[in-house]
């Protein structure tokens, strides 16, 4: 890329690292609250807690967006280092569809198992299930067969991979990038993508939600393509990003006052009175001006104080893959094991968010430790050893 707003190709936003491991942990916590209030999930705990989808709410606009973003933004500095667009796709294909089919075939199974047992009171064991009805392609009391659940992160990735190389082969990327700095290199870059998101959540598809199924989501490719596509150009951008830097307190101010309406509408309505048709729209509007406004807000705090490498950083991105791959079964099937304990509440939070680091920890340190593991869990291959040098004779 040339012009002078496109920083170096070695030039690194630490920032965006630091902002990348703490979605990927914040999804982690969320996951875990999945557990523990009303909303469905794989499994539930008997201590429901209504008060906890208070917080949960603070996230939900913007948590899976900032993911696609932040995806789209690394991949531009893949794309610097790849000899060509062909052999971009090609790696990327690597490093996403092997973890995906793998999670599909040997990590999904336990949530699976674990939902038909606790929900619909499946008799069979894990085992047996996996190899007698898992693979069937078909229904079990309502849960479909094969399953990627969380895995639908990677897939679309893949398809957003996919899509953004074919515009890279087709698209003058100095004019376009060109064209990026223009348009976003002030307010706009806070005004547009609301605007986009309003249509969106408040007139297309009024209060509708994504659905993580690849050709049934218009939602969520609406939401997380132009994401995706807008992380890739931003990389390159300072004045979009010196933007961002300037407008963050002002975005942050609208997010919070947007998830306080978010709030209050949640609060004065409950499953025994719903929110009537009338308050969608004021609903969708509100949601999408938290969710770009907290991401803008969000980058600008990384930018302005997340500048500092640390030796954890390139150990954490390296690691935030395999922990995503593997949390959610952890969080599934330990939550499965503690029912029978009946314990408080506060004592299942606790053994969960133990459990789920110290288990994702170890899968990463295992896979990452055993060669042929590393990709199955998107880690690039272990750099060949290099040969010692002989040491001098001491006489």
């Amino acid at each position: 890329m040339t012009g002078t707003s496109s920083p170096a190709p070695s030039q690194r936003h630490y920032g965006m690292d630091w902002l990348r491991i703490g979605a990927f942990a914040l999804l982690i916590l969320y996951h875990i609250a999945m557990v523990f209030v009303p909303w469905d999930f794989h499994v539930k705990s008997t201590h429901q807690a209504r008060w906890v989808v208070l917080p949960m709410l603070a996230t939900n606009a913007w948590r899976l967006t900032l993911l696609f973003l932040v995806s789209g933004y690394a991949s531009r500095f893949l794309l610097a280092r790849s000899p060509g667009p062909g052999a971009f796709v090609a790696q990327r294909s690597v490093r996403l569809l092997l973890p995906l089919l793998f999670g599909i075939v040997v990590i999904v199974p336990p949530q699976t198992w674990v939902e038909l047992v606790t929900k619909h009171g499946y008799a069979s064991s894990l085992p047996d299930f996996w190899l007698r009805d898992y693979f069937s392609f078909d229904h079990l009391a309502g849960v479909a067969l094969p399953s990627w659940n969380h895995l639908w992160f990677v897939a679309y990735l893949w398809v957003y991979t996919a899509i953004l190389t074919l515009a890279t082969m087709l698209v003058r990327m100095p004019a376009a990038q060109r064209w990026f700095d223009r348009v976003f290199g002030g307010w706009p870059v806070l005004v547009l993508p609301v605007v986009w998101l309003v249509c969106v959540h408040g007139w297309w598809y009024l209060m509708g939600v994504e659905s993580h199924r690849l050709f049934a989501d218009p939602v969520g490719h609406l939401t997380f393509l132009p994401a995706f596509l807008f992380g890739f150009g931003l990389a390159r951008s300072r004045p979009a990003m010196a933007a961002i830097e300037r407008l963050w307190a002002p975005a942050a101010v609208v997010a919070i006052a947007a998830y306080l309406t978010i709030l209050s509408i949640e609060m004065l309505h409950s499953p025994a009175n719903p929110t009537p048709r009338w308050m969608f729209r004021p609903y969708g509007i509100a949601h999408a001006l938290e969710q770009w406004c907290a991401i803008v807000a969000l980058i600008g705090l990384a930018e302005r104080w997340g500048r500092r490498d640390h030796p954890l950083r390139a150990t954490l991105t390296e690691a935030v893959f395999p922990f995503y791959l593997i949390h959610q079964t952890i969080i599934v099937v330990a939550m499965a094991a503690l029912l029978p304990a009946n314990l408080p509440g506060w004592a299942e939070f606790t053994v969960l968010l133990v459990a789920t680091v110290a288990g994702c920890a170890l899968f990463y340190l295992c896979g990452r430790a055993i060669p042929w593991l590393r990709p199955l869990i998107g880690l690039r291959p272990a750099p060949p050893s290099r040969p010692r040098e002989p040491q001098p004779a001491i006489i």
